[in-house]
């Protein structure tokens, strides 16, 4: 995944964009980058924060940036924001999403003799720049964007920095949020809404799907209305979103709460202990708490002064190992107690499984596992938060094909809760990751919890259905 935040302001805004894109830290683990307009030239600088936080990549470098507009990404993919000249003049530009027609668009440009694309050590393009390469091929910002949304498909917001202000693009179907603040002399644009409080920011616009303006420092203009159609991800309550930030309307953590009710509404299982799995899986656990009137606990804890994230190391490996040495575990509430634990999913199972070893190895008599969205069975081809999961890596698509003995013609039944195929399914993912029982939140209490129009939400993951 990736998250973005942009600043156009009266006075110099370097601060505001360094600290409001480090609020987006949890949403990319490769690359951070800022951009920069001083009224003469542009100033951008981009380092790899695999094993470093943001902050401490470019705290050095404040004293020599400035401008009174600038952007900043964090990237799970390509490095950004790119500073680009073409005929339009000089801009800067970061995206956030996934173009799943890139190559294929690529081949057409080739008919353009004048077209070429740089590629990275890997052999790959960066999507950025192709983005900037279709908006380049108009004749205005505002044609540009238009056909980068009319040509891309999977999603692809975009933040455009000019000399005279900033494009915002929310993706065409509103996969990702984008949201407008404002203060005295200031307005930005971000993913997260969490980023306004603490800079100082009211909340002012959400972007509605497609939409597209065009800020300065006096305000914003509608360069494209918004479209009636929206598709944005499920996932962003359930576990990427920050718990203090809030799309159409519905904050992250207050769904979670009402997620986890729901989930105990639907459980009877005697427990001692509720808990989550953190970080995404405590609100959840909290809401469960409340609801079931079983104490909330710690049983271990996750130790963050030097592993903040355990999918920071691109390395599958080497995350696997992160997760399973920072969280620290506490015998004295885990010896001879029957545990229930919140995560936000089951995706690998690797390190829940780990997690579980961990506990029954502090005596643990009983491991019970709520998940609190339906099981993964396919993998999000609209999103970069998982495009490097093959289905084949799901724990619920391995188990569907052992059961089958081959990957069947459909996968509806093992969708359907109320289906014998489902049972047989969970079941198996169970015995498989060793826990006592295991039970996944169903999908229309998971979008109650959301609480939007149920054909405003995508739950291709979990279903299949667009």
């Amino acid at each position: 995944m990736s998250g973005f935040f942009g600043v156009v302001s009266k006075k110099d805004c370097v601060t505001d964009v360094y600290f409001g894109t480090d609020y987006h830290s949890h949403l990319g683990t490769s690359t951070g980058g800022m951009a920069f307009w001083n009224g003469k030239s542009f100033n951008r600088s981009i380092h790899y924060i695999e094993s470093t936080p943001f902050r401490t990549k470019f705290e050095s470098e404040l004293p020599r940036m400035q401008g009174n507009m600038g952007i900043g990404c964090i990237s799970d993919t390509e490095p950004q924001p790119l500073t680009v000249r073409s005929h339009l003049g000089q801009y800067a530009i970061s995206t956030v999403g996934r173009i799943n027609n890139m190559y294929e668009i690529v081949e057409k440009s080739f008919t353009h003799r004048n077209i070429h694309f740089l590629e990275t050590s890997k052999g790959t393009i960066n999507p950025t720049e192709f983005v900037s390469v279709i908006i380049d091929q108009e004749n205005s910002f505002r044609d540009g964007l238009l056909k980068a949304q009319e040509l891309i498909e999977g999603s692809c917001s975009i933040l455009l920095l000019t000399p005279k202000g900033i494009y915002a693009c929310r993706d065409k179907l509103g996969r990702t949020p984008l949201l407008l603040g404002e203060k005295e002399g200031a307005f930005c644009v971000s993913f997260e809404s969490c980023t306004f409080a603490n800079l100082g920011y009211r909340f002012k616009y959400e972007l509605g799907p497609g939409e597209i303006i065009f800020l300065t420092e006096e305000g914003f203009e509608i360069v494209k209305p918004a479209e009636d159609k929206m598709k944005i991800c499920a996932f962003l309550w359930v576990y990427y979103g920050y718990p203090s930030s809030t799309y159409e309307g519905m904050n992250v953590e207050v769904m979670r709460h009402r997620n986890g009710a729901a989930m105990a509404k639907n459980d009877n299982e005697n427990i001692d202990l509720v808990a989550g799995i953190p970080d995404s899986g405590v609100g959840h656990a909290i809401g469960y708490s409340n609801q079931s009137k079983v104490p909330y606990g710690r049983p271990f804890i996750k130790y963050t002064p030097t592993w903040a994230r355990s999918f920071m190391p691109q390395d599958q490996n080497i995350r696997n190992l992160v997760a399973r040495m920072k969280l620290m575990p506490i015998p004295e509430l885990i010896s001879d107690k029957r545990l229930l634990f919140c995560d936000d999913s089951i995706v690998r199972g690797t390190q829940l499984r780990e997690t579980v070893d961990l506990l029954y190895k502090c005596h643990a008599r009983e491991i019970h596992i709520r998940s609190a969205c339906p099981p993964l069975v396919f993998g999000c081809k609209y999103l970069n938060f998982s495009a490097s999961r093959s289905d084949m890596d799901l724990v619920a698509r391995k188990a569907i094909i052992e059961l089958e003995g081959k990957e069947p013609e459909s996968f509806e039944a093992y969708c359907d809760p109320a289906n014998e195929k489902y049972d047989c399914m969970v079941n198996c993912i169970r015995k498989h990751l060793n826990f006592s029982t295991l039970k996944y939140q169903n999908i229309y209490d998971m979008l109650d919890a959301i609480g939007l129009d149920k054909n405003k939400v995508c739950t291709y993951c979990w279903n299949g259905k667009e």
